[in-house]
């Protein structure tokens, strides 16, 4: 009997403090047993049953026999993972995989597990993730990721697949948050992905580079204040017409070339000539937008028109973007909400008022505002990452230290390509530590 108590306890603990190994080693097996036992009676209960057929109910009349209960989808395949379940479901003729997802929290309560969701996969077969414990409270990243060329895993969503930043699908991207929300631990998950790929990064820190410069050795230009920010900018609208005179001469449309093989964009030409693709990491993106006089309203302009024009035309060229700041929205000027139009994947942390989550998700989804709103402010790290086609998940990325960020940065600094046209704006690095800026006058005292 002692050793039962003990044994409890152990387990107990074990799922109080280490919630991953609780379910790898009990939770799991005790979830599976769960469902299967469950299964009809909680789809009933949930409203995801249908009638029997005509037929079974004349068959069972001629026969003679009880008749037969209603039927719940059926189950094509039930995985346990790492964090949860994955259940795969063929709906039954009458159902929608919509009417899935609203049972999604009468789901996790009967089920006893922690969240679910859906998503439909083909016609007629929904997938159903269920999670044994809050993925999102202490973040493991899986140890294999799927790794494809200009595709980072970023963080985790909270059914514990892998949020990704693919640029190839989603080029360019708006990041918001207000501080101490996790919005920098986040670029820097993104840096530290992309830094082992064949990719130039090009910053703009407007606080002096305080938040990218650390990062420098990796960093093909690096602008640390607007009129840098500028003339960088206008920099990388010329390469982009460079690119585009390159695609033209290797478009390869005579007649007997495929459809295929015709080029469109960078992905499209030989290895040997396709340029190296260009990743724009904007750190706060009000600073290039504020104006206090007539020049710097000129410089704004030049700013915001040199980032749209990326914007709408960059893709093919290999230009992607990454704008973070606290607001984006049209009190920041003209030209503002047609840049905010171009930019396909939103990411929102904690905000500090509605106004925010709707610049972020007002557009494309209003239940992704109301989650944006409702981050309590001492969970920092927590996101919500949706697209234009009105996604949307919570995730969360991995704590990483600036230091760990610089480390990997360092690491992969010979990746660092060298393009002409950005070469003034190389982030020079001295070969030792120069000495700190004092912050306070020293003054004189007379005794």
């Amino acid at each position: 009997m002692v050793v039962l108590v003990l044994v409890v306890a152990a387990v107990g603990l074990l799922r109080w403090r280490r919630p991953a190994w609780y379910w790898l080693t009990f939770g799991v097996t005790l979830a599976v047993l769960r469902v299967l036992v469950r299964y009809r009676s909680v789809m009933d209960a949930c409203g995801l049953t249908v009638p029997p057929s005509r037929w079974r109910l004349a068959l069972a009349r001629a026969a003679n026999r009880p008749m037969p209960d209603p039927r719940p989808p059926r189950i094509l395949r039930l995985r346990p993972t790492r964090t949860g379940l994955v259940l795969r479901l063929k709906l039954r003729p009458g159902q929608d995989a919509f009417d899935v997802a609203a049972a999604s929290d009468r789901l996790r309560h009967s089920f006893s597990m922690y969240g679910v969701t859906s998503r439909e996969l083909r016609s007629g077969v929904v997938e159903v993730r269920m999670t044994g414990y809050d993925v999102l409270k202490r973040v493991q990243m899986p140890a294999e990721t799927d790794h494809r060329p200009m595709r980072v895993p970023v963080a985790l969503r909270e059914d514990g697949s892998v949020h990704y930043r693919d640029y190839r699908a989603v080029p360019h991207a708006l990041t918001l948050g207000a501080t101490e929300s996790g919005k920098s631990v986040y670029q820097r998950n993104l840096v530290a992905g992309l830094a082992p790929m064949d990719v130039a990064l090009i910053g703009i820190d407007c606080k002096q580079g305080v938040e990218l410069f650390p990062l420098a050795r990796r960093f093909s230009a690096l602008a640390d204040d607007p009129d840098t920010a500028a003339e960088v900018l206008e920099a990388l609208v010329a390469r982009m017409g460079h690119v585009y005179q390159l695609i033209r001469s290797q478009q390869r449309i005579t007649s007997d070339v495929p459809d295929a093989e015709i080029a469109a964009d960078i992905w499209d030409l030989p290895d040997d000539l396709r340029p190296v693709p260009v990743v724009v990491l904007v750190d706060e993106v009000a600073e290039l937008a504020l104006y206090a006089s007539k020049e710097e309203e000129k410089r704004r302009d030049r700013i915001i028109t040199s980032l749209v024009r990326l914007a709408q035309l960059g893709r093919a060229a290999g230009i992607y973007l990454e704008i973070c700041g606290q607001r984006f929205g049209s009190e920041l000027g003209k030209g503002i909400t047609m840049l905010r139009a171009q930019l396909t994947g939103r990411t929102a942390h904690r905000v500090n008022d509605e106004t925010s989550a709707n610049m972020a998700f007002g557009d494309i989804s209003p239940d992704a505002v109301l989650a944006a709103i409702q981050i309590p402010a001492e969970t920092r790290g927590i996101a919500i990452a949706g697209d234009s086609s009105g996604g949307w998940h919570r995730i969360r990325a991995p704590h990483t230290s600036l230091r760990q960020a610089v480390n990997i940065c360092n690491r992969h600094a010979d990746r660092t390509p060298d393009l002409p046209e950005l070469a003034p704006f190389r982030p020079s690095l001295p070969s030792t530590a120069a000495e700190p800026v004092p912050l306070v006058k020293a003054s004189s005292v007379t005794v």
